[in-house]
């Protein structure tokens, strides 16, 4: 069993730290993607995240290049007191201007009549989320140009859908090095910190309460993507990579691996846009249903 970090003492990210963490989360349901463990696990090295735990609150610490922020505290409310515990520790760690980012709905509520904090919405870290349904059926004319992709690489390939399994890993890497050599991944930083997340995934993926899906065509790998329930109601596509060199691929893997692992569930969280404006295009012309808010909160 994992040793528990009593705040103030915080501590790495450990792959053994999984059943703690994901219990806080299993009992918060939480509606943003961060608050999984394989979301926090696989980013931990990029943005440097420790744990530690206050009371009945789970508190996660980042510290990037440019600023050592909070992830909002969870557990149950009022979270005004582990608000202000966080925004001291930050303090005293030197941050002169602390904050908590990536904060859900749900703690905004809580607080937004408070005069101790003010809050901000952060648009680029909104998660889309979809109704399931949609995804698998791309029913209507709003969806047609989804169908056309798709019916022209049937047209064109013969392929097949499985669920990962180890023996895939490997295909997997060398589809995520040549995806990083077309997208010149050695000039963008943030590109090369989701190839790390990639490798953690798969070298990691036994140890992770998450599925995973392949596109093979000729023998070889050429898509895939991984995911698991954020709540009881959601589930959320933590990574997602086919062959750019492939036309309608990435609407393949995206319907396939919608309808095999969540078909059961109402919603699909497919997490952020990050301001990029070909990411959030391509995001907002699956229709979202609506959006997983976030928000940065500092105090007055």
């Amino acid at each position: 069993m994992a040793s528990i970090p009593i705040f103030p003492k915080f501590k790495k990210f450990e792959i053994g730290d999984k059943d703690v963490i994901q219990d806080f989360f299993r009992k918060y349901q939480p509606d943003v993607s961060e608050l999984t463990f394989t979301n926090l696990f696989i980013w931990r090295q990029n943005y440097r995240i420790k744990w530690s735990v206050y009371k009945d609150w789970l508190f996660l610490l980042c510290n990037t290049i440019s600023s050592l922020y909070a992830m909002e505290p969870v557990g149950p409310k009022d979270r005004t007191e582990p608000l202000l515990m966080l925004f001291k520790h930050l303090k005293d760690l030197g941050e002169k201007h602390p904050s908590v980012q990536r904060a859900d709905k749900r703690i905004v509520d809580e607080i937004q009549n408070s005069s101790l904090f003010s809050i901000e919405p952060s648009r680029e870290y909104f998660d889309y989320v979809y109704l399931s349904e949609d995804l698998i059926k791309l029913p209507g004319r709003k969806y047609h140009s989804k169908r056309n992709h798709i019916s022209g690489f049937e047209s064109r390939y013969a392929f097949s859908y499985e669920r990962f399994k180890e023996a895939y890993t490997d295909e997997c890497m060398v589809l995520a090095d040549h995806w990083c050599k077309k997208n010149r991944c050695a000039d963008d930083l943030d590109l090369l910190e989701e190839r790390c997340a990639i490798n953690d995934i798969l070298l990691n993926f036994n140890s992770l309460d998450i599925s995973g899906g392949v596109i093979i065509i000729d023998k070889k790998v050429q898509g895939f993507a991984f995911g698991e329930m954020l709540n009881s109601n959601t589930g959320v596509v933590h990574i997602e990579k086919v062959n750019p060199d492939i036309t309608g691929l990435y609407q393949v893997i995206n319907q396939k691996f919608a309808e095999d692992v969540f078909k059961d569930v109402k919603f699909i969280n497919r997490e952020e846009d990050l301001g990029i404006e070909g990411l959030r295009k391509a995001k907002t012309s699956y229709y979202p249903y609506s959006f997983a808010e976030k928000f940065k909160i500092t105090p007055r």
